[in-house]
């Protein structure tokens, strides 16, 4: 994780939104196709700056109509995150905006959070639904971010997320609602294909480790991959869901040192967010060097969410993570990026400046991407481009 492969004096080739070579600036210069098709280049002068794939940002919940100022005054005033959910507070105090909203109004909420994120080197995102908790919303939600990344030019990875919490009306009946996912929404989802994955927030308060098994089967069965929030606030063991082979598992503030090896000898990415533990007040972060030491694959997101992580910003997860959770800037780098990729599924075709892959990158107005990390709460980035589109602030 701490190799960058930096090519100083480098440049990149794009075509057709595809990366066709990357090299030193002499090295393209010389490139057959540049030597044809000179007339035809559009140059993008970025001496003095820095240029890496771009982000992605592989857990966020973007769908929701408003944020929750109530449970951010409550937790200042020192409720927890439990008290607060009791309270009717937490979740599924974001679901009667959502139920009530049309697609459209979903769609153009989440589409300048999009926006917002590509300013800051975001290029692709996985996307949740979640806040709806009913059949109808759920669907309804995963068409809203279907209308959303139409309008986007990057890479949006949309997850089925109806196993969130229970909502209140199955409350008494849990394991009903449990079915319900099972036999109603993963079947529509995957027949419509709206969902890349499926994802569980496994945890006391939303859904056991047997739920969670149950939900990952059935999501199996109609071919959808599989993530999960995991050891958020409390401990649970990883082997029965590690043995499902999930391409990630989420949060993991809590995961036991007894699972880090079975998670190490998997293909499972562990993706760290950060950003909730700092919005939540907690002193413990996920254990990013005991996780990384032991040969796990890291990969960091924004969580953005209206309750605990209300950030659109990697850079500032970045310097979370160096900051917090002692990962040297390379290392959230690779996190942020290639290893991002992975924890989408994406990595043959994201994360990395390789022939072949998306054209994706960020360019930042700095001149060593340590500074991305270090200038914690500022944004440098002064370019993206997203599958070849090119948005940039600096060109003149």
């Amino acid at each position: 994780m701490s190799n960058l492969g930096i090519i100083r004096d480098g440049a990149l080739l794009c075509v057709g939104g595809k990366i066709v070579a990357v090299g030193t600036t002499k090295e393209l210069l010389s490139h057959p196709w540049v030597r044809k098709n000179r007339k035809r280049l559009r140059d993008l002068d970025c001496r003095g700056k820095v240029v890496l794939p771009g982000f992605v940002d592989a857990h966020t919940h973007p769908l929701f109509t408003s944020p929750r100022l109530i449970d951010f005054e409550k937790r200042i005033a020192g409720a927890t995150y439990e008290q607060i959910a009791e309270a009717g507070g937490g979740i599924r105090s974001s679901l009667d905006g959502v139920r009530k909203a049309s697609r459209s109004t979903l769609a153009q909420h989440a589409l300048p959070a999009l926006e917002a994120m590509s300013r800051q080197g975001t290029t692709t995102v996985e996307a949740k639904s979640g806040y709806g908790l009913s059949l109808e919303a759920e669907i309804k939600s995963l068409e809203a971010l279907r209308e959303a990344s139409r309008r986007w030019p990057g890479t949006l990875v949309p997850t089925l997320l109806g196993a969130h919490v229970v909502p209140s009306e199955f409350r008494s009946k849990p394991d009903d609602y449990v079915s319900l996912v099972c036999e109603e929404m993963i079947p529509a989802v995957a027949k419509r294909r709206l969902a890349d994955f499926i994802d569980v927030f496994t945890e006391k308060g939303a859904f056991t480790p047997g739920q969670t098994l149950r939900i990952f089967e059935a999501a199996r069965r109609y071919k959808l991959n599989l993530r999960g929030h995991v050891c958020q606030l409390t401990q649970c063991s990883l082997k029965p869901l590690l043995d499902l082979e999930p391409t990630s598992l989420d949060h993991l503030d809590h995961v036991s040192d007894e699972d880090i090896p079975e998670f190490a000898s998997s293909n499972t990415v562990a993706t760290l967010v950060p950003g909730a533990n700092y919005f939540l007040g907690l002193h413990q972060y996920p254990p990013a060097r005991k996780l990384i030491n032991a040969g796990v694959s890291v990969a960091l997101a924004t969580d953005y969410n209206p309750g605990t992580s209300p950030t659109l910003s990697m850079p500032f997860v970045l310097s979370l993570a160096c900051t917090q959770m002692k990962m040297s800037p390379a290392e959230a780098i690779t996190a942020a990026t290639i290893n991002g990729a992975a924890s989408v599924g994406l990595h043959q075709s994201k994360g990395s400046l390789e022939p072949g892959k998306d054209a994706d990158a960020a360019v930042f107005d700095v001149r060593d991407y340590r500074e991305i990390a270090y200038w914690f709460a500022t944004n440098y980035c002064v370019a993206t481009m997203q599958n070849g589109h090119l948005h940039e602030t600096f060109c003149r």
